[in-house]
C-alpha cells in the first residue's frame, strides 16, 4: 500500500495531459474545493475525479468477496470509500458543481470518450452562462 499514490497516478496524469494538449487549463488536487478533486475547472464549477477500480469499489456487489485475506478490513475500507464518494458528490452538487467520475480502465481504454464527455460538460456550462 505504500506505493499507492493519492495524486499524480498514471491514469490521472494521462487524462490531465490529454486535456492540457487540447488547450484546457485546470487545477490539480485543489484543496479549496470539497473532496479535493483530481482536476477542477473552477470557472465552470466542474470537478473531475479519477477513481481506481480497486480502491473505489467498481462492481462492488459482485466483487465484494474477492479479497481472500483480511476480508473484514477490506470490506470496511472500500465501503467507506464508496460512501465518501457519495458524500462528496452530494456536497459538490449542493454547491452548484458538476461532478464527473471516471474509472481508471475507462481512461486507459477510452480516453477520447472521457475527453468528449468533459468537453460536452464544459460546452453546456458555457451555453448556460451566456443565457
Amino acid at each position: 500500500m505504500q506505493a499507492v499514490r493519492a495524486s499524480g497516478s498514471k491514469i490521472e496524469t494521462k487524462l490531465a495531459k490529454a486535456l492540457f494538449a487540447l488547450g484546457y487549463r485546470y487545477r490539480k488536487n485543489d484543496k479549496s474545493v470539497f473532496g479535493k478533486p483530481d482536476l477542477t475547472f473552477k470557472k465552470y464549477k466542474i470537478a473531475i475525479f479519477v477513481d481506481s477500480e480497486f480502491w473505489h469499489g467498481k462492481d462492488w456487489e459482485i466483487r465484494k468477496y474477492d479479497h481472500k485475506s483480511n476480508q473484514d478490513f477490506w470490506l470496511a475500507k472500500i465501503e467507506r470509500s464508496i460512501e465518501r464518494d457519495k458524500d462528496v458528490n452530494k456536497n459538490l452538487y449542493a454547491q452548484g458543481w458538476k461532478v464527473l467520475r471516471f474509472w481508471g480502465k475507462d481512461i486507459t481504454k477510452n480516453l477520447d470518450k472521457c475527453i468528449k464527455r468533459i468537453q460536452m460538460t464544459i460546452n453546456e456550462t458555457k451555453r448556460k452562462n451566456i443565457n
